[in-house]
């Protein structure tokens, strides 16, 4: 298998997915803004979003693929296919009660994590709503992970990576067509969220199908496999945690915050998304079960030189991505989110916490290489002691940062903490000589940073040549930023191919 075909088929499904996300996005600013009710719907939706990463896509995948991958290599797929249908069973019975749980204690859960929302009470009213009607979300795209994670270890990458498209259209055709009906129109949105889960399981079921992996749920608590991934995820779950806690607390901090304050944090939190999915989640997709198949073999070598493969791969397109990020900001948020009630001063106050976000975003793709390195040899303990230290530093930078920077500086606090928790999991790393980087480093980033400030260059004299980003229509603007991405990416890569830059050098197979 080619690694970096593989990483170019996710990459391209997720790529696609995020930029009708943006669409999804563009439309829900132009629909409904940056206010009350947004902030509402922001709050509800990442409460199951975020319970979501602790059960299926953090610490359930973390525990999960490396046993199953152990499984498939070691036992066949007919002891796969009684395992999975163990772990799915086991996973329907703990989602099925912590959905119960959610909507019941719905009022408690917006008090806690959003106590600024008490007053008005309209506000907190509508936000119990949404959130009682969005926390079935968890349930549905649980499961949804558990099939993509399967299918992730049979090397079908891109059919989940393709998945999260059908939640975006649902909320497109929801705020389009359906909003009128519901009272208030932000409701479509909360409905919206449901449709678009069961979509995302319905699509990947053939699939699971076709390589013999569909399998009816059974519990079996006995089994010795469900106990290995029960006591990898206790600590995975720890450690999935802090991260969203640490959101939950930023969120707790921007409810006190004007209004505003949690949509413009979230607008910019999905730019900042952008590449690390495109790149951070694809590479983590694809290195964690190739990882955990080397592990399984005892092919240390192999093990490293995937690892280094994915750093170059980092350093390659996510540092300038950071850059251009912080660059470009005003553009983008213009280009994507300003018409109809997303104002000039949004686009100006989401601006802020994007380039707070761009500092952190080569550690926060870094982190999604650096700790499937240990999830892979099934130590989770090792990043889930640094993702505490990482989440005390960033509720102490929050205190540092909220009265001078406000939002903005809970966004500089993510960042900074990101390229924290990433330098830890790398010095783990090399302490324990579970890496050695491959020859040739100091030149490849010699070259790779000469690029970078060319691009950087070539951005910033675009940006002092082109017109105000708020005149003119979407057309106008999408086909200004168009323009400017070109020149960026051209001076970017073109400045690395005169410096002896071939794709070749990136080619990594695995059996």
């Amino acid at each position: 298998m080619n690694l970096l075909k593989s990483l170019a088929a996710v990459s391209s499904m997720t790529l696609f997915s995020r930029v009708l996300g943006f669409v999804r996005d563009a439309i829900v600013a132009r629909f409904f803004g940056a206010g009350m009710a947004t902030d509402a719907f922001f709050v509800a939706f990442k409460l199951p979003n975020l319970l979501r990463r602790i059960f299926a896509e953090g610490a359930f995948s973390q525990a999960f693929v490396p046993i199953l991958a152990e499984y498939k290599s070691q036992q066949g797929e007919e002891a796969s296919k009684i395992f999975i249908s163990y772990i799915a069973g086991l996973l329907t019975l703990i989602l099925a009660l912590v959905t119960i749980v959610g909507i019941i204690a719905a009022p408690i859960v917006i008090m806690i994590t959003a106590p600024g929302f008490t007053q008005p009470m309209e506000k907190f009213e509508l936000s119990v709503l949404m959130l009682r009607i969005t926390f079935p979300y968890i349930f549905l795209i649980s499961l949804a992970s558990l099939v993509g994670a399967i299918l992730n270890t049979w090397n079908r990458f891109s059919v989940p990576a393709f998945a999260p498209t059908f939640l975006n259209i649902s909320m497109i055709g929801f705020t389009l067509f359906a909003s009128p009906y519901f009272h208030p129109p932000i409701l479509a949105l909360a409905a919206s969220i449901l449709v678009g889960g069961v979509l995302q399981i319905l699509y990947q079921l053939p699939y699971l199908k076709n390589i013999g992996m569909l399998v009816l749920p059974r519990i079996n608590l006995k089994d010795s496999g469900v106990w290995r991934v029960l006591k990898q995820m206790g600590p995975a779950i720890l450690g999935v945690s802090v991260g969203q806690i640490s959101l939950i607390i930023n969120t707790i901090f921007a409810s006190f915050l004007i209004s505003g304050s949690i949509s413009w944090m979230y607008y910019a939190d999905r730019l900042m998304e952008f590449p690390a999915g495109v790149l951070g989640a694809a590479l983590g997709t694809i290195l964690l079960p190739s990882m955990s198949r080397a592990f399984a073999r005892s092919d240390f070598d192999e093990y490293s030189q995937l690892l280094d493969w994915g750093l170059r791969l980092c350093f390659l397109l996510a540092l300038p991505a950071a850059v251009a990020l912080g660059i470009i900001a005003k553009p983008l948020i213009a280009t994507l989110f300003e018409y109809g009630k997303f104002t000039a001063t949004d686009t100006a106050m989401t601006q802020q916490a994007l380039v707070a976000y761009s500092v952190g975003l080569l550690g926060l793709i870094l982190v999604k290489v650096l700790a499937p390195a240990f999830y892979s040899r099934q130590d989770i303990k090792t990043p889930v002691r640094i993702a505490i230290a990482t989440l005390i530093l960033t509720q102490v930078m929050n205190l540092l940062f909220i009265v001078p920077l406000k939002h903005a500086g809970l966004s500089l606090s993510i960042g900074i903490a990101a390229c924290f928790n990433a330098g830890l999991l790398f010095w783990m790393l090399r302490r324990k000589q579970l890496y050695r980087p491959q020859p040739g480093w100091s030149a490849f980033l010699g070259k790779v940073i000469f690029s970078v400030l060319m691009m950087a260059l070539v951005l910033w004299l675009m940006l002092m040549w082109l017109p105000d980003w708020s005149a003119g229509g979407m057309l106008s603007r999408l086909g200004r930023l168009c323009l400017l991405i070109i020149a960026g990416v051209t001076a970017y890569f073109g400045a690395l191919v005169l410096l002896g830059f071939k794709l070749r050098h990136f080619v990594k197979r695995v059996h």
